[in-house]
């Protein structure tokens, strides 16, 4: 029996949560405007506090993402694998969130 590092991606699984990284919050920073425009609103603060991801054919995310405050959103975003070089889409998004709310799958 091999071992495997418990931070190895299950394919098709969800990741533990993490702490946000660079790579995350650029991520993030990609999406920006597709929710501000998809909620009507403008966002000041914009800071990815936690993740977790899942190995499709690319990569979906889950960011917990400061926007105010005591105001967080949760958002859903895919991102294509190389060579293709796209943008990340959100897919999904919640609003109203707070920093205690568990980033569950949705």
């Amino acid at each position: 029996m091999s071992e495997t590092s418990l931070d190895t991606p299950i394919p098709g699984g969800w990741s533990d949560t993490k702490p946000a990284t660079p790579e995350v919050q650029r991520i993030t920073n990609k999406v920006k405007l597709q929710l501000e425009v998809r909620v009507n609103r403008r966002y000041d603060i914009f800071r990815a506090i936690c993740y977790r991801t899942q190995v499709v054919a690319g990569v979906n995310y889950l960011i917990k993402v400061q926007v105010a405050d005591t105001e967080y959103v949760h958002l859903r975003v895919y991102e294509a694998l190389p060579p293709e070089d796209e943008c990340p889409a959100l897919v999904r998004f919640q609003t109203g969130k707070t920093r205690d709310d568990p980033l569950i799958i949705f």
